[in-house]
């Protein structure tokens, strides 16, 4: 192994260290093995040993490696998806106000954004949506967005003046080209039924929108806007696979302290993560405590900022709870 790349590679820098180590003992080892043939035996029981943890050491950087590139395979291609929680019609407003930020921020990098199921609330805000989204390192810079994001602001159908707080959820799921999950038919059940909206009219009279029920997890998911019955099916069956990964992935990542993941979340949909407040003109991200303005700049896709002060782990001061 070239272990000037190991060195060079944050994750593997240590490893390095550890093999050039290990290959200076072992020429230590050959060169009192060739000056002194009465200590063959203990040379020989040591440079068995050298090697086994040679063998060790280079497999563990052969998996990291192999995460290296299965993380680049995954970097181009994602599902997002945004659900009105609490708040009734001004959750599902924002979940729409979500939705439609991530979608002009999308544009602005230049990747392609694709709707797979939309369901309306009666102001046509987001009860709940699904998007997919391709293009470089999208899941690197949207990684973080998972959970729960809180709006604080006087809704238009207020008469007394109050500041109403609503929250919507986003979830962000890689779509991988090698899964480790596999999913048993007998697992799941599904259900088809006609696509509204646009599509023509074939999308609208003939049975095209696919929904998958896994049985185990109760994970129901959808998609409604590909033209055929068996293109929504793979679409659908791809997400649901994303989402286990994921869940798969989260249990993991519990497993182990200090890490990147454990430092600024846990991906989970149930942890708060952000505050917009529009009377403060202020977006506060919880996790490393630190806020923006200029609200609406933000809402129309200007969150390059806050996600590179994430994606680095800028800490500032938290301003409101």
């Amino acid at each position: 192994m070239d272990l000037e790349e190991l060195k060079r590679n944050h994750n593997t820098s240590y490893l390095a260290d550890m093999l050039e180590k290990l290959v200076r003992e072992e020429a230590e080892v050959r060169e009192m093995l060739a000056s002194d043939d009465s200590l063959h035996e203990m040379a020989v029981k040591e440079l068995k040993f050298i090697q086994e943890e040679r063998e060790r050491i280079e497999k563990q950087v052969q998996e990291i490696f192999d995460k290296d590139k299965e993380e680049e395979e995954m970097t181009n291609e994602i599902v997002l998806e945004v659900r009105a929680g609490a708040g009734g019609d001004e959750a599902s407003l924002f979940a729409w106000e979500l939705a439609h930020m991530y979608e002009k921020f999308s544009e602005a990098q230049g990747w392609s954004w694709k709707v797979n199921y939309e369901s309306k609330s009666d102001l046509n805000g987001y009860k709940e949506a699904s998007f997919e989204i391709k293009g470089k390192d999208v899941y690197s810079k949207m990684r973080y967005e998972t959970g729960v994001h809180r709006v604080q602001r006087m809704p238009a159908t207020e008469k007394n003046g109050r500041i109403h707080t609503s929250t919507a959820s986003v979830a962000v799921l890689p779509i991988r080209k090698k899964v480790t999950v596999k999913i048993d038919p007998s697992e799941f059940e599904l259900e088809y039924s006609r696509s509204g909206g646009k599509g023509g009219q074939n999308v609208n009279k003939v049975e095209t929108a696919v929904r998958i029920i896994h049985k185990p997890t109760g994970l129901d998911v959808r998609s409604t806007n590909e033209r055929s019955q068996l293109a929504n099916r793979e679409k659908a069956m791809a997400i649901l696979t994303a989402k286990l990964q994921q869940l798969e992935e989260e249990k993991e990542a519990k497993k182990y302290a200090g890490e990147r993941k454990e430092q600024i979340g846990t991906a989970d949909r149930s942890e708060k993560i952000r505050t917009y407040n529009f009377p403060q003109d202020r977006v506060t991200d919880h996790r490393i405590k630190k806020s923006w303005h200029n609200l609406p700049k933000i809402m129309e896709g200007g969150i390059g900022e806050i996600i590179a002060d994430i994606e680095t782990g800028a800490v500032g001061n938290e301003t409101e709870e």
